[in-house]
Order: C-alpha cells, then sequence, then structure tokens
C-alpha cells in the first residue's frame, strides 16, 4: 500500500465578500463560489510545482452548495480550473463541516489504492449570499433534522447543550466556566490577527476592538452596541464561530513517487468515526467518543502519542468543542481543558504544544466545506516551515494534527 504526502496547498482569503445595499438590501457577490473554487484549484497545483495534466482524480468537500448557492453537482466545476483535467474523476463528499477531510481521505485511499499517483482535494463554502434566517437553517439540516432543526434547535443550541452537560458533569461553575471559554476566544483572536488570510485578521474586528484577552472579552456589554450578547445559554457571541466564504486546497501524491526536491509532508495517519446524529441517543454528552474514538485510530496508524504532537488545528466551531477537541486528543485531561486555557497553556509561546496558530474557525472562519481543507493546508504550511500566520516559537514543528 502506497504512503501518501501532500506536496501542495493553498487557501483563499476567508471572509464575507458581498456588498448588501442597506436600503434595498441587494445583495452583490464580490467573489463567487465558482471563484473560490478555481482559485484554490488552480493554487494548489501551482504550488505542488505540477500542471494540471498530472493531476488523475478531483475530489470535492462541499456542505449545502444547493441552498448556499443553489448549485448542486459541483464536482465537475474542477473541469473549469484547466481544461487538462477535463475527463478525469471528480468526486463531492458531503459530511457537514468535516466534507472537505473526507474528501482529503477518499483522495488518500484511492492513492492507496494504486488507482492514481496525484489528487487534487478542494474544499469549498459561500455562505454570505444568504441571510442569517437562511443560514440558521441551512446548517440545521446537518443536524437530525426531524427532532432537532424542525423543533426550531440551532447548532449553537446543540453545543450548548454540550456545554450545560460539560459543566455539570465536572461541576463547573458558571463564572468560572465563562473565563474559559473567553480564554479560548482571546488565544483564537490573537493567533488570527497574525493570519492574513483570517476572517477577522490584521487590522480586522477584533484587532480594532481590542479583545484578544479574556479580560477584554469578559468585559464587553451583554447588550447593545459591541455587545457579547447571549446566544444560546451559556454561548455568547463570541464563543460562536463565524460566517465566512471560502475555498481551501491540496494536493495528495503517492509518496514513492515525489521528487526529492517537493515539499512533501506525511499523512502519518487517519481516524474516522461517526458517532450518534440525534443529540438525545448520545449518553456521555460531555465529551466527544466518535472523536476520542478517531484520535486512537490516527494515534496508533501514525506510531505517535499526544506527548509527540506540536501543534494541533481543532474545530472550534464554539468554544466549547475547542474544550472537548483538546481533550479528546489527549492535549488535555478530561475536565481540565478549561483550566489549561485560563493557565495560558497552548498559544504560539507553549514549550509543548500551540493550538489553532491559523486563528481556528474562531477568527480564520469557518466556510464550512472549505474548513477541513484549510485546516490541512494550514498545517502543511507549518510542517514545511513556511507559515502563513502565527507559528511556534519553539522550533520548527514535526508533528501536527487536525481535529476535524
Amino acid at each position: 500500500m502506497s504512503k501518501v504526502s501532500i506536496i501542495g496547498a493553498y487557501n483563499t482569503q476567508f471572509g464575507a465578500f458581498i456588498k448588501r445595499d442597506k436600503e434595498t438590501k441587494e445583495i452583490t457577490d464580490l467573489k463567487s463560489f465558482y471563484d473560490l473554487f478555481i482559485e484554490a484549484g488552480r493554487g494548489a497545483i501551482e504550488d505542488a510545482g505540477l500542471d494540471a495534466k498530472d493531476i488523475d482524480a478531483v475530489y470535492v468537500g462541499s456542505c449545502s452548495p444547493s441552498m448556499f448557492v443553489n448549485q448542486e453537482h459541483v464536482a465537475p466545476l474542477g473541469t473549469l480550473i484547466d481544461p487538462a483535467l477535463r475527463l478525469k474523476p471528480m468526486t463531492r463528499t458531503e459530511c457537514a463541516c468535516a466534507s472537505s477531510s473526507v474528501a482529503m481521505y477518499d483522495a488518500a485511499y484511492m492513492i492507496e489504492a494504486g488507482r492514481a499517483k496525484n489528487v487534487l482535494v478542494i474544499g469549498v463554502e459561500k455562505m454570505n449570499l444568504l441571510d442569517t434566517r437562511g443560514v440558521t437553517h441551512a446548517l440545521a439540516c446537518s443536524s437530525y433534522y426531524p427532532e432537532e432543526g424542525a423543533n426550531g434547535m440551532t447548532f449553537p443550541g446543540l453545543f450548548a447543550e454540550l456545554a450545560k452537560e460539560y459543566t455539570k458533569h465536572y461541576d463547573i461553575g458558571s463564572e468560572e466556566f465563562q473565563k474559559m471559554l473567553a480564554s479560548v476566544s482571546a488565544l483564537c483572536y490573537s493567533n488570527g490577527i497574525e493570519n492574513p488570510l483570517a476572517h477577522f485578521g490584521p487590522g480586522g474586528l477584533t484587532e480594532k476592538l481590542g479583545i484578544t484577552t479574556p479580560e477584554a472579552i469578559l468585559a464587553m456589554p451583554e447588550e447593545g452596541r459591541g455587545a457579547n450578547m447571549m446566544i444560546a445559554d451559556p454561548l455568547r457571541l463570541h464563543d460562536c464561530s463565524l460566517v465566512s466564504d471560502g475555498a481551501a486546497a491540496l494536493v495528495l501524491s503517492a509518496s514513492d513517487s515525489v521528487s526529492a526536491d517537493a515539499k512533501a509532508v506525511e499523512i502519518a495517519g487517519i481516524g474516522q468515526a461517526a458517532e450518534y446524529l440525534p443529540l438525545s441517543k448520545r449518553e456521555k454528552k460531555w465529551t466527544l467518543e466518535a472523536g476520542k474514538t478517531a484520535v486512537a485510530k490516527s494515534y496508533e496508524e501514525a506510531g505517535v502519542t499526544a506527548d509527540d504532537v506540536d501543534f494541533a488545528e481543532v474545530h472550534d466551531c464554539f468554544t466549547i468543542n475547542q474544550l472537548l477537541t483538546t481533550e479528546a486528543l489527549g492535549l488535555s485531561e478530561d475536565g481540565k481543558a478549561g483550566f489549561d486555557y485560563m493557565e495560558g497553556r497552548f498559544s504560539k509561546d507553549d514549550d509543548k504544544v500551540s493550538v489553532n496558530l491559523s486563528g481556528g474557525l474562531k477568527a480564520k472562519g469557518h466556510p464550512v466545506g472549505a474548513t477541513g481543507a484549510s485546516m490541512h493546508a494550514l498545517s502543511y504550511k507549518q510542517l514545511i516551515g513556511e507559515p502563513i500566520g502565527a507559528t511556534t516559537t519553539k522550533g520548527q514543528p514535526e508533528v501536527g494534527v487536525v481535529f476535524n
């Protein structure tokens, strides 16, 4: 079985690429779904030092393009990247916020099976053409709709339930928990300010507001202008990730065919696991059991432990999930991640492991279908010594992990 390496990657700018007329409410699309798709695909091929004719297949991860941009069946859009890709196999994967991570896994499996040597993976989502209600509905369709979305349950509401179970199980008080969540947001905002591709990047809102410390976030008003209002108790506005547009792409190759001068990073281990979709069927809502299963599989295949990890990109769609993913990865003991973040752990200056150097979904942005590819693309850049934005100060990292 062939080993698989990443040999090139590209991440577009993340942001809200629209212009909304305040009077007519008319929206102008400033960078379309198709623009983002093509930019990322071309960028990754160029970064890999290949020509489009060298690509054997294309995998595309996108969560809900039919709802966001009225475009279903997006994989064949790969032909728009370059005419040389015409007639190559192209496949779309959907796995909610992990859509493009699954695209990468399937691309790796194709290479391992010997059916391809070079595969292009693209993740893309254009979310901001819809208003808040439209976005909320589109995302709710990734919940167990008969029981959750159809009854008005949103994803902030679902993750708020996890937060309630977490604080109850570990006996964490409300005030202390708010400090934990603010510590997570502050870390991601601080890192995001160094990422020129981030939605909340240099010169962005978080830097202008000066909310890069837990104290500053906790001091924000609960109502009125500039408020950190409650969205779904106990989660506030600054506990939620961003509604973003963007794309990212990678080129995967069989390791034994990679040229000596290529900037290659081996995919050492993959773990994937699925949990019950209805939250009501989960017994331990204070932990990520499927996440822990996937982590164990990944570490075993890679031959590493949590102690070997230099940095992690984790899925902080909500700040509570950064606590849960940090624990699932074994970077904190169960129930202790919040205390670790409050103590200042996991920054770029941490002498053991840094978390979300990109700014995470909280600051980099969360165009759902692009998120997995972006996490892998920016991790790849860290590992080849060409970091985009913040990087660990302890030296060149050798082992990175992505939890999507």
